[in-house]
């Protein structure tokens, strides 16, 4: 029995690709690789990208101003190290936005205001009206692509409900649109217009509003095309709540390139709680990856991948070992990967001195992808960290503050070294197309699982049918 751990080793900061064939248009750098080589899906989109807009009585000159800057060139005034400056929408994406026709512009009512202060339950006022208005510019789906919704301040005792409310006014909206198949972007005040950096507002919306309208800005590069990525999430619904508790969401079934369109959702029947969290059977969970195998063969021409990497943030229990497995049994390798964020783990970067055994601390901490085994079935993987050949200062730090944690990584299923896992986990947390940041903390399989399940389990109706993630970002 020994102490000490194994040799670390650090994984190279996986690149994206901007283009279908051109294998030299890639970089680690998301925007700047946008700005080089523009977006992956360049010249498929329509042009122009069509904004409806709804909001107060009297303010929809604020959404206009603020689509005016959206197309208007801008500083980069914070993040110096990595943010670039916004050359306006055009400039980005290679295609014009521009407000929709006259009838795609609702104001809502006068009588809102009134009522909403009013009421012991402004959040269930607001939430009525904008779903009404909403629900009307259904019928003019044609003729736009995207809706833009200006939330006021004043508005901020509506965002949620009362301490018995599970509610939440983003993801009602959500979950109301994305029924109806319908992107929509909230615009708040205090947020979107009133934060002093403009540039890095301008990304952001920039970013989801091009992913909304059905664009995709990156993929990933160096992936093996035979790989499946799934993530797993459940939501719980409220106790009051005459539906089943839970919802199983699975998230986008992610190919090779890390890109996923589509994810399936369904109401579990037959599952366990321990410590809060839900546990499929064996049934249960064969149900969700078949399902999730038919979303991957539909958009692979019939084919299986050789191998699947499923991850998930508490461990597989034996059962859902074995309806994986199951419902997997073509596939070549299968990886069951628990992936935790709350760990006591921390580590120092220290660096060598000539002439000496003794080390000192490094400017920077540890760099991001290192990789370091701490049993037969786990390891810590720094997706936070430092980033070479990003800033001219030698490094990148996102966030330039704390000591970054590292994920536990605990492997329920599967063989061989961490290296191929661990680097596509790491390179899954470049792939979130609503945000501007070199990476997430989590890989997207996890990121959009939490959000799916959020929003989900406010859903009425659970159709058969897969959903698109962009209705829900």
């Amino acid at each position: 029995m020994t102490s000490q751990l194994d040799s670390h080793i650090c994984l190279a900061e996986p690149k994206l690709s901007f283009h279908p064939e051109r294998q030299t248009d890639r970089d680690i750098h998301p925007l700047l690789g946008l700005l080089r080589f523009g977006p992956y899906s360049s010249g498929l989109m329509p042009d122009p990208i069509r904004v409806a807009t709804i909001a107060p009585a009297s303010e929809s000159k604020l959404l206009y101003g603020f689509m005016k800057e959206l197309n208007s060139p801008t500083k980069a005034t914070e993040r110096a190290d990595y943010l670039p400056d916004w050359p306006g929408f055009h400039g980005v994406f290679g295609l014009h936005m521009r407000a929709a026709g006259g009838a795609c512009h609702v104001e809502l009512d006068d009588e809102l205001e009134g009522d909403f202060h009013e009421s012991a339950t402004p959040h269930v006022v607001l939430a009525e009206r904008l779903v009404r208005t909403i629900q009307g510019l259904d019928a003019r789906r044609l003729d736009f692509d995207v809706v833009f919704i200006y939330i006021p301040r004043r508005w901020s005792a509506g965002y949620t409900g009362g301490p018995e409310d599970d509610f939440d006014l983003h993801d009602h909206l959500k979950a109301f649109a994305a029924a109806r198949r319908l992107p929509i972007q909230l615009v708040r005040e205090d947020k979107a217009l009133a934060y002093p950096h403009r540039a890095s507002v301008m990304w952001r919306i920039g970013l989801a509003l091009y992913a909304k309208a059905g664009g995709v800005p990156w993929k990933l590069a160096d992936t093996d095309p035979d790989t499946a990525y799934i993530g797993i999430s459940y939501a719980v619904r409220s106790s009051s709540s005459n539906r089943p508790r839970f919802v199983t969401c699975c998230s986008q079934v992610f190919d090779s390139e890390g890109s996923g369109l589509e994810f399936v959702a369904y109401d579990a029947h037959e599952f366990e709680v321990q410590r809060e969290n839900p546990f499929l059977s064996r049934t249960e969970m064969f149900r969700v990856m078949t399902r999730a195998m038919d979303l991957y063969r539909r958009r692979h021409r019939g084919q299986s991948p050789r191998r699947v990497m499923i991850h998930k943030t508490t461990e597989f229990k034996r059962d859902e070992v074995d309806g994986c497995m199951e419902a997997l049994h073509l596939c070549e390798a299968v990886d069951l990967v628990q992936i935790v964020e709350d760990v006591g783990w921390r580590g120092v970067r220290i660096e060598g001195n000539p002439g000496t055994t003794k080390g000192t601390a490094a400017a920077f901490p540890v760099e991001r992808g290192t990789l370091l085994g701490i049993g037969p079935a786990e390891a810590l993987l720094w997706t936070h960290g430092s980033v070479r050949k990003i800033s001219d200062k030698g490094a990148y730090f996102q966030g330039a503050r704390s000591t970054p944690r590292p994920l536990r990584l605990v492997r329920h299923a599967g063989h061989g070294a961490w290296d191929e896992s661990a680097w596509a986990i790491l390179a899954l947390s470049k792939m979130d197309w609503n945000n501007d940041a070199l990476y997430d903390p989590l890989p997207v399989t996890l990121e959009y699982a939490k959000v799916l399940a959020r929003v989900v389990k406010r859903m009425n109706v659970l159709g058969n049918a897969p959903y698109q993630f962009r209705f829900f970002m």
